[in-house]
Order: structure tokens, then C-alpha cells, then sequence
């Protein structure tokens, strides 16, 4: 939460980051309990930045700041054929892992204009071949 005189407000984003690097807000956060909460000054904008994904972090995301090489193929599973989305196997041949799987998301959309469904589960596997992440996208995903 940030707070300038005369106002507070919410956010996340990378203007609320700047304002608080400029001095021109302050940032807290609430811990609710059950019968009283706990405010917090957050006085690492930093890793604030990091968690939020304003500033990069490889070791947090497992991704590097670059265009990733990426091969996908839809999944042998059956495909629902009124969603909007599908499920696909993705790998990296990158060398980069997926720890964040919002931060995946958005640099893919940069990148590559995918829509990766963030609001559902996802998985990973390993062998031999490398590891294959299992994600849902959106039916207008490019090659």
C-alpha cells in the first residue's frame, strides 16, 4: 500500500515502486489476523520489486532476462473443444527453468504473443530428454 499525503492507495505496480524509490510514498502491508492485523513498513524495495516482478530476479524465476528458445506441442490428452484454451507440453532449450509462472506469462505475451493461463494449475517433468512444462494457453498461441 502506498501513502502520499492526502491520499492512500493500492497497488502493485511499477509506478507505486517508483514512487516509493522517489521518497514521494512510504510502503506498508497488512497481516490479518483474527481479531487485530499487524502493519508492516516495507523497507526493501528492492526485493519488493523482485517480488513483484517490477525488476528481474533469475534466481527467484529460473528465467533469464532473454528471448527464450522455446518447442511446444499440444497435449495427447483430450481438448475441450468450446474453451478458449489448451493444454500444451513447452520446453526450454534455453536452459532456463520456470519457477514463476506469472513471469513466464508475461515475457512469453512479449515475446512470443502467447496467452499462458495463469489462474490454473501447471506441472513440470524431468527425464532424460530435459524437463517439459504442462500449461494452458490460449487457442491463438504462435508458433
Amino acid at each position: 500500500m502506498g501513502v502520499t499525503p492526502g491520499r492512500v492507495t493500492h497497488g502493485t505496480d511499477r509506478a507505486t515502486y517508483e514512487r516509493a524509490v522517489a521518497g514521494e510514498s512510504r510502503l506498508y502491508a497488512v497481516w490479518p489476523g483474527n481479531w487485530s492485523s499487524d502493519l508492516f513498513v516495507i523497507d526493501d524495495l528492492d526485493e519488493y520489486a523482485k517480488a513483484h516482478g517490477i525488476k528481474h530476479d533469475v534466481q527467484r524465476t529460473g528465467l533469464a532476462d532473454h528471448v527464450h528458445r522455446v518447442r511446444w506441442t499440444e497435449s495427447d490428452g483430450e481438448q475441450n473443444p468450446r474453451s478458449p484454451y489448451i493444454d500444451v507440453e513447452v520446453s526450454l532449450d534455453c536452459g532456463c527453468t520456470i519457477e514463476s509462472l506469472g513471469v513466464f506469462a508475461t515475457q512469453m505475451r512479449e515475446q512470443k504473443g502467447w496467452g499462458v493461463a495463469t489462474s490454473v494449475g501447471w506441472s513440470r517433468s524431468s527425464g532424460p530428454e530435459g524437463t517439459t512444462y504442462s500449461l494452458r494457453v490460449r487457442k491463438s498461441l504462435a508458433a
